[in-house]
């Protein structure tokens, strides 16, 4: 067995999510790290928190692999008194890389929301919004899904809730519960951008996250488009177990002592909920 060098590992990533392909604003790709060192254990994890680093720690992981990035805007400082420059510290000293997999994993093939899909057991049919750049029409942001037998609305939404890791924020509906569902839209993380395009697909629903009140009014009010809400991070760590995979292949194919695990720590940043003893106003 090989034990391969960041630098072999980074390669095959950029090959599965490749940079080029993130939105102009995203910061994708290595935020730290050697790349001649050795790694024989990565950690994938949605956010690259302090927890996760402390994490990739007790383990032992050499890369940290996210899918959020660490720095999405400029910085002028990485000091330690900051949470993220604290990060940096952490992992620097640690010998930890870091690398990053943002837009570039939600429009690849598979991306993000073939993950989400999978997790619910839904058959993608194809890309929601499709990358123009594709000539096979399989890239793109979001997925349009069918689901093998159809469902209310409120049965689909408790599919959401008993599949997806559980969150303070749980699973939000919009529409009618009793309404059949046969075909639905999947976009993880914010997806209330994508109205028109998943109008436009004809579909009875859409799961997604981060709906804000005027788009998701606007979208009941003039339709029957049922709409299931799930926190954030939870529409997005289905990816750290494809990823996962995808780099399990990659090792046995060529070899290697690579050992590659997915963290289970909830970091979304809600930890709980409160809900009133009466909902009207008083």
């Amino acid at each position: 067995m090989l034990v391969p060098r960041l630098s072999d590992v980074l390669a095959e990533l950029d090959a599965l999510w490749p940079p080029g392909r993130a939105e102009s604003w995203d910061a994708v790709g290595t935020v730290c790290g050697d790349p001649g060192a050795e790694v024989d254990r990565v950690l994938f994890a949605v956010d690259p928190v302090q927890e996760i680093a402390d994490e990739a720690i007790r383990l032992g992981a050499q890369l940290i692999v996210t899918h959020h990035p660490l720095y999405l805007r400029g910085t002028t400082t990485v000091a330690a008194d900051t949470f993220k420059g604290r990060v940096v510290h952490t992992l620097i000293k640690r010998d930890i890389a870091l690398h990053v997999a943002h837009t570039n994993a939600d429009t690849a093939d598979p991306g993000v929301s073939d993950a989400l899909a999978g997790a619910l057991d839904l058959r993608v049919e194809g890309p929601l919004v499709p990358d123009p750049s594709d000539p096979e029409g399989r890239r793109g942001l979001g997925r349009i899904c069918v689901l093998d037998h159809p469902e209310t609305l409120a049965e689909f939404a408790a599919r959401a809730a008993a599949r997806l890791p559980a969150t303070a924020q749980g699973i939000r509906l919009a529409g009618d519960p009793a309404a059949t569902v046969r075909t639905v839209a999947v976009s993880g993380g914010s997806g209330d951008s994508l109205f028109d395009a998943v109008r436009a697909a004809g579909v009875d629903a859409f799961l997604t996250a981060d709906l804000r009140h005027h788009p998701a009014s606007e979208a009941v009010q003039h339709s029957r488009l049922g709409l299931v809400d799930a926190a954030h991070w939870a529409t997005e760590w289905p990816w750290c177990e494809q990823a996962a995979a995808q780099l399990d292949a990659i090792s046995d194919r060529h070899g290697w002592d690579l050992r590659v695990h997915v963290s289970k720590q909830v970091t979304d940043p809600w930890t709980t909920t409160t809900h009133h003893s009466s909902g009207a106003p008083n």
